[in-house]
């Protein structure tokens, strides 16, 4: 990443999006299974969310299971399932101590009624904490996110002539976070998967070459950097 920002006082993004990508990968260059992988990731979102608030930056969203990952192996499937049970719950104070608001973006079809009730405990324990909002997108994927608000908005009693972008935003999972302004992904590949389709319209985009365990609060710096050098003119 270049530096020219001629050490200027750097102005976080609003919000950032990562695409947490690279785990199984960062597991087999390791020697070891892939539920290592996605642990030593699982652990990098902890570090990445601090890093990022302490930033200054308010929002934050982490993609960690699509819609699509059910296809993944049962074993596979199953321990995910764990590390999503332990964020929710065991773990759960280690943001309610940083003040950290969780939100869950996704689908609730087809999850386990246990997650779905630890997800609506989550949010409520951590609904008044201040000192940023992270969205975990879970069972999530933008193009069915953007289906979704279709539906809730006819089942409203919205006019589907009169539509507008405004008011189909307000359907949207959580309508509050705010559009992403940098899209981060790790681990080398060049693609944004299905992540935030809406909410992406204006985004800025990186692809990082390291996998997601490998990501550090020095990272962070030098992505908030480099979103510092680029030149935002949504479509001026």
């Amino acid at each position: 990443m270049t530096n020219n920002t001629n050490n200027k006082e750097l102005e976080p993004p609003q919000h950032i999006g990562y695409i947490v990508d690279g785990n199984r990968r960062w597991a087999r260059q390791h020697g070891l299974p892939s539920y290592e992988g996605h642990l030593a990731g699982y652990n990098a979102i902890q570090d990445v969310a601090r890093a990022t608030f302490d930033a200054g930056v308010p929002y934050m969203s982490a993609y960690i299971f699509s819609t699509e990952n059910w296809k993944r192996s049962e074993d596979e499937v199953r321990k995910l399932m764990g590390l999503v049970l332990r964020l929710l719950s065991a773990d759960l104070h280690i943001f309610s101590d940083s003040n950290i608001r969780l939100r869950i973006l996704g689908s609730r079809e087809g999850v386990d009624q246990k997650i779905l009730k630890e997800i609506d405990r989550a949010e409520e324990e951590t609904r008044d904490n201040t000192a940023g909002t992270l969205a975990i997108c879970f069972n999530y994927g933008g193009q069915l996110e953007i289906a979704e608000a279709v539906q809730k908005a006819a089942s409203a009693g919205e006019s589907m002539e009169d539509m507008s972008p405004d008011t189909l935003a307000q359907y949207m999972y959580a309508p509050d976070i705010p559009p992403v302004d940098l899209i981060v992904r790790s681990g080398g590949d060049q693609r944004i998967s299905n992540f935030m389709l809406w909410r992406a319209a204006y985004s800025e985009m990186m692809f990082l070459d390291n996998a997601w365990p490998d990501m550090t609060k020095e990272d962070v710096s030098a992505i908030i950097e480099e979103y510092n050098n680029r030149n935002r003119r949504f479509g001026k």
